[in-house]
């Protein structure tokens, strides 16, 4: 992993800002700013910074508001005050409301300005090493394992492959930090399933009507994948995330949901009332026209999910079981000659998944072909190479 050494200086004196360069440009990479909307330009055009350095007293806005307000661009970045004007209630307002790792006054040494920033570089590079094992890391993991449980529970991991794509989607559109946390509660969202039978499954999943005691135990699903994942450090905030997806927020348990639960709880909403809707046969249009007149859902939400239209960015077609690869999304159930369900239809093929299905091709326990969802690059690609071939 690189270091970042890119550090924004902000003081509404652009001798002290000269200075600094001088001091610093050949141990750091200085940006700088004099105010404090010039300083939040940079943190959305240049960012992320690993430091941002600012001065306490500047017109218009301070650096207690200019660095609450970069908390929200860039929430890593490490924040520092540089001021003349240390009094103790400024140090206070600074350390609660910007959550300010250092408080320097001026004059500031240059060798403790640079032991300092080192610091705040150091500290940077800590915060952004652990979000990057858990993105990485634990979302390799996390896929393994959902790939490992749709072996054995192909209709409720099938629907969670469908609700993790519609569930990036709106993070993307929502422009959501730390998305992963919203991935993971949506790959996770049916692990409550395992404790089903896959008649009652794939008959709640089909919209039919279940008896009293099958829908008291298929509603307890979401429970279930929350109490199961409590026991997992750092999935606390996504097991109430998936426990509330079925459900509205009530204002005593809303107390105890941060921002990002509630978001996410409303994203992991939209998403599975959507995939009712597609499962039951609505088109992408008529799904959101009906999403559009529930009120218990966020509508903000909603209308992320408007530009989601997986049909026109994939060609259907019949590929034969051989000639399967990763990456594809199944149209259509896959069913052995004796009913048994092995994959759901929206399922993306994995590898282990592509394994499965030749091994019981092998055997002629299913059919040469299925109808899948080629990505539109690898059909304009097939298309260039038999223009080519011609």
């Amino acid at each position: 992993m690189s270091l970042n050494k890119k550090v924004l200086f902000v003081d509404d004196e652009p001798a002290v800002l000269d200075a600094l360069k001088r001091i610093l440009h050949k141990n750091f990479q200085l940006d700088t700013a004099t105010s404090g909307v010039e300083a939040i330009a940079a943190a959305t055009r240049n960012g992320p910074y690993a430091v941002v350095v600012s001065d306490m007293r500047m017109p218009g806005m301070d650096g207690v508001q200019l660095l609450s307000s970069l908390r929200e661009i860039s929430p890593d970045s490490v924040r520092v005050i540089l001021t003349g004007y240390a009094d103790m209630q400024s140090a206070i307002d600074a350390v609660n409301e910007g959550r300010i790792f250092r408080f320097l006054t001026k004059p500031c040494e240059a060798r403790v300005l640079k032991r300092a920033l080192y610091a705040c570089v150091m500290q940077y590079r800590l915060v952004t090493a652990e979000q990057e094992l858990l993105e990485n890391t634990l979302m390799g993991t996390i896929k393994v394992l959902t790939d490992v449980l749709s072996l054995a529970n192909p209709a409720a991991f099938g629907r969670s492959k469908r609700i993790a794509q519609y569930v990036k989607h709106m993070v993307n559109e929502l422009h959501l930090q730390a998305p992963w946390q919203y991935e993971v509660a949506a790959m996770l969202s049916q692990l409550g399933c395992i404790a089903l039978e896959s008649e009652i499954i794939e008959a709640a999943y089909g919209g039919k009507k279940l008896l009293p005691e099958e829908q008291r135990r298929f509603d307890a699903h979401p429970a279930v994948a929350r109490d199961l994942l409590n026991n997992i450090p750092r999935l606390e905030g996504i097991a109430r995330i998936i426990g509330q997806q079925c459900l509205g927020v009530t204002p005593a348990e809303n107390h105890f949901l941060s921002k990002d639960m509630r978001i996410g709880a409303a994203i992991l909403r939209v998403a599975v009332a959507y995939d009712d809707l597609r499962v039951q046969g609505k088109s992408e249009v008529e799904a959101l026209a009906e999403l559009r007149h529930r009120q218990h859902l966020d509508q903000r939400v909603v209308e992320s999910l408007a530009t989601h239209a997986l049909s026109s960015e994939e060609a259907p077609r019949a590929v034969h079981i051989l000639d399967l690869t990763a990456g594809m999304i199944l149209q259509e159930e896959v069913r052995t000659k004796l009913g048994l369900l092995l994959v759901a239809k929206g399922q993306e093929v994995t590898y282990p998944l592509l394994m499965r299905l030749r091994n019981y091709h092998q055997c002629g326990a299913i059919a040469d072909t299925v109808l899948v969802l080629l990505p539109k690059r690898a059909t304009e690609a097939a298309a260039a190479t038999e223009t080519v071939s011609v």
